[in-house]
């Protein structure tokens, strides 16, 4: 039942995105069903699904949720490192592949749990939960958009409104 949704999403995704005279917020809906669809066909597990988002000088790491969860309901987080280094974690000396950050918008399969402690990121002036990571694995390098078809990441700001701004 699951497949022939996300079948029936893909399809109107192809058929929309093809017809020029379709209106956008119909190609947008049709973009939501298939992740929709797509969401709800992984597999459970006591595992999170993260979703690097990385902003210039700030701590933060990026979204984590739940199998199966709709990204809406995603928690922006600050990575622990005490049991395991996070994905971007390189030697001090860079090389172009490998900067912090590289790893912008990648998709993750994340082991680990919140510590209940939240962390104060004074470039961002967020307070944010502390997730401690145990093990990853990369599922896509290049997943699409993260909470609505259309959104423009400009490098320097949220795409949402995060609870935990002002101490």
């Amino acid at each position: 039942m699951i497949f022939r949704l996300f079948l029936a999403a893909l399809g109107a995704v192809v058929l929309l995105t093809s017809c020029g005279t379709t209106g956008g917020s119909a190609n947008a809906s049709a973009l939501m069903a298939a992740r929709d669809a797509q969401i709800a066909m992984e597999p459970p597990g006591d595992y999170w699904i993260g979703r690097r988002f990385h902003i210039e000088r700030t701590h933060l790491w990026g979204y984590v949720r739940r199998p199966r969860q709709s990204w809406d309901k995603a928690r922006l987080v600050v990575l622990s490192e005490r049991f395991s280094r996070q994905p971007d974690r390189f030697a001090e000396s860079e090389t172009a592949d490998q900067r912090y950050g590289y790893d912008h918008n990648t998709e993750y399969r994340i082991w680990g749990d919140f510590s209940g402690r939240r962390v104060y990121d004074p470039n961002s002036n967020l307070v944010l939960p502390e997730f401690y990571i145990r093990n990853y694995e990369v599922i896509n390098t290049s997943p699409g958009f993260l909470f609505r078809p259309g959104e423009r990441f400009t490098g320097n700001q949220l795409l949402r409104v995060e609870e935990g701004a002002d101490p």
